[in-house]
């Protein structure tokens, strides 16, 4: 009983302290000690092998995924130095006008998500141009946080095939999948999630204009807009789409090559490296990144000038993503050494719930614990996936469902991207949280069991052990 109190309180200590911006590692280190004492963990042993260097410690997950957010990382900052990602966000907003502005921060955030620019970033170098827009159109700064995080942290996060974002990673390297795995069932979540995301905040800005609410501004908006800089002085829009079709293509060539003709017999160079490509789901995206940065060198004049500094700049901000989704890993490590976890495992496992729906309800629930999609399934990844591949979860159907489902209750108010988004945009969660759970977490939620459904009334997805 104690143990559980003790797991109940952790985690409405962890939501406490990360909403009050206390720094995540003292958060989730604080928050571990308490599940540890309640449950009878040893001390030394949480701190010096659960927490951080266990199987789901901090830092097994940072050295595994290292080199992937270091390469999203340097491809977000040259995409940003070079102005190609603001170039991309002008195109479209010209393009479609201020009347459609929600829209247009959906579009411009999936894009530049989808092509492989982290989503710090993407809300980093929106925001900015997303005054002048909000200003224009009149429209409430709540429902333009909620627009560009349909786009930035929902379906092109976990439900689009191919794209290399963590959670795409996770699974692939987890399941020995690719990233294209169960790719027709992610496309039916994504237009799920983006179609019902586009008509909650369209619906929102109409009761607002109805209601006489619109555009606040505030001293931090003015300085943000500053940052935009002069709108004229950027790249070509189609020049700057390269980069992204070179990440993009550097990842699903391979994939076509291989599905029109059979090279598992082939020794050739061209064969292995097809071969390589398939299998190795962290490395060969972390190329396509690189290729995609080295590509921005040689388009833009401004990167080929301090290429340098501009590489070194994104490893530095490579750092602080990696080390606080670590952290979140490193007290969900400490929390399925307990009892509670073990029983929620069994309980879970044991349910007399159809296979899709049980992983939808762990992977969920999971993530919810340590606020973070990439760290609750990595942590479901580790404990729960291998008992669902015995129940006959094909491990392509298992990958796109786990992303999915991880993607929807992990945007609780303790996010570390919910709190990094309201702080960018001047928002506090009065404001604005409730337009960001129904889009981060409702409609990805609706999406994950629409496709479940699909899946079941189809027949596929499951094959029963014999």
């Amino acid at each position: 009983m104690l143990g559980n109190l003790g797991l109940l309180a952790g985690l409405a200590l962890l939501i406490f302290m990360a909403m009050r911006g206390i720094n995540i590692f003292i958060a989730s280190l604080v928050c571990a000690l308490v599940v540890a004492v309640t449950n009878g963990l040893l001390i030394p042993q949480t701190l010096l092998e659960y927490y951080p260097s266990g199987s789901l410690g901090a830092f097994s997950f940072a050295g595994r995924f290292f080199l992937l957010f270091l390469c999203g990382a340097i491809f977000g900052k040259a995409m940003a130095t070079s102005q190609a990602a603001k170039s991309i966000s002008l195109a479209i907003t010209r393009s479609l006008g201020v009347k459609h502005t929600l829209l247009v921060g959906m579009i411009v955030c999936a894009l530049l998500t989808y092509g492989g620019v982290v989503v710090f970033v993407v809300v980093f170098t929106m925001y900015p141009l997303g005054i002048t827009l909000m200003r224009e159109a009149n429209l409430p700064k709540r429902l333009w946080a909620a627009a560009t995080s349909v786009g930035a942290g929902t379906f092109t996060m976990t439900a689009l095939p191919g794209t290399p974002s963590i959670h795409n990673v996770i699974s692939a390297s987890s399941l020995g999948t690719d990233l294209f795995a169960g790719g027709w069932i992610g496309l039916f979540a994504a237009l799920i999630m983006a179609g019902l995301g586009m008509w909650y905040v369209e619906r929102g800005w109409r009761i607002a204009r109805a209601n006489g609410e619109g555009f606040v501004e505030n001293a931090q908006d003015r300085r943000m807009e500053q940052l935009a800089g002069d709108l004229d002085n950027v790249p070509s829009w189609k020049l700057s789409l390269i980069p992204m079709v070179v990440v993009l293509g550097t990842i699903m060539l391979p994939r076509l090559i291989i599905a029109m003709a059979d090279w598992s017999q082939s020794d050739s160079l061209f064969a292995t490296l097809l071969i390589f490509s398939q299998a190795q789901p962290i490395i060969w995206p972390s190329m396509a990144l690189i290729l995609g940065s080295l590509t921005c060198v040689v388009l833009f004049p401004s990167m080929r000038r301090k290429m340098v500094e501009v590489f070194g700049q994104g490893a530095e901000d490579s750092i602080m993503p990696l080390i606080n989704t670590a952290a979140v890993i490193g007290f969900g490590g400490v929390v399925t050494q307990t009892a509670g976890f073990s029983q929620f495992a069994q309980w879970i496992l044991g349910a007399d719930l159809p296979p899709l729906l049980s992983v939808f309800a762990s992977a969920s629930v999971v993530s919810a614990i340590v606020g973070s999609s990439s760290g609750g399934l990595q942590i479901f990844m580790q404990t729960l996936a291998p008992q669902y591949l015995e129940m006959g979860i094909e491990p392509e159907i298992l990958h796109r469902i786990a992303a999915i489902a991880s993607g929807g209750l992990d945007s609780l108010p303790h996010c570390g991207a919910v709190i990094a988004t309201f702080m960018i945009m001047g928002l506090t969660h009065r404001e604005a949280y409730k337009d960001m759970f129904m889009v981060t977490v409702a409609i990805p939620v609706i999406a994950c069991l629409a496709s479940i459904a699909l899946l079941m009334a189809l027949g596929v997805g499951v094959t029963p052990p014999a």
